[in-house]
């Protein structure tokens, strides 16, 4: 009897602490947090960017052959188009997948774990350090406009590791996308 008090005491001060931990319901299973990392991506609509968007029945889509793959690198564009300085602050393409406005422009980035074109050489670490830094890499060059990495930098760790997580199960997807272009020079 007293074995069985000790038993329920001790799993009720291991459920307490888990709940106080914030653990209570969270999987720590690799399984656990690509399906975390899923619903992440998901609402935060990281797809709307970084998968690029065809004309489909029913209007603009994500391409899912492409999903999360950043700007296409067959897609050669024009010059951006110059918006005056008025009230429209930015353009983008179609694809959503190319975005100017005054910090020039920037394409969105093959999230696909391939090895060459994404992030498939990235450590987790490197992922952190990128959304909380707003640095590429977590200390190259800036992420630039629309990525909204300053609302994203106050996720916790372990939400950014489950989104980690999911996108090294991606397929990876061969897909080089071109640097920034640096803004125009004032006329």
């Amino acid at each position: 009897m007293i074995t069985r008090i000790l038993l329920v005491a001790t799993l009720l001060l291991v459920l307490v602490a888990a709940q106080a931990a914030g653990t209570l319901g969270q999987s720590s299973s690799p399984k656990g947090d690509v399906e975390r990392g899923e619903y992440l991506v998901s609402a935060m609509a990281c797809a709307d960017c970084h998968t690029p968007w065809r004309l489909g029945s029913s209007g603009p889509e994500p391409d899912p052959e492409l999903t999360l793959s950043g700007h296409p690198q067959a897609l050669v564009l024009p010059p951006a188009p110059d918006l005056g300085g008025g009230p429209w602050g930015m353009a983008a393409t179609a694809t959503h997948t190319a975005w100017s406005g005054p910090w020039g422009v920037s394409f969105t980035a093959n999230l696909t774990p391939d090895e060459e074109t994404g992030i498939g050489r990235w450590t987790e670490q490197e992922f952190l350090e990128t959304i909380r830094s707003g640095r590429h890499l977590g200390r190259g060059r800036e992420i630039l406009p629309p990525m909204p990495w300053f609302a994203f930098r106050y996720l916790s760790d372990q939400d950014l590791r489950s989104i980690f997580a999911y996108l090294r199960t991606l397929p990876p997807i061969r897909n080089r996308v071109p640097q920034p272009i640096a803004p125009a020079e004032p006329r």
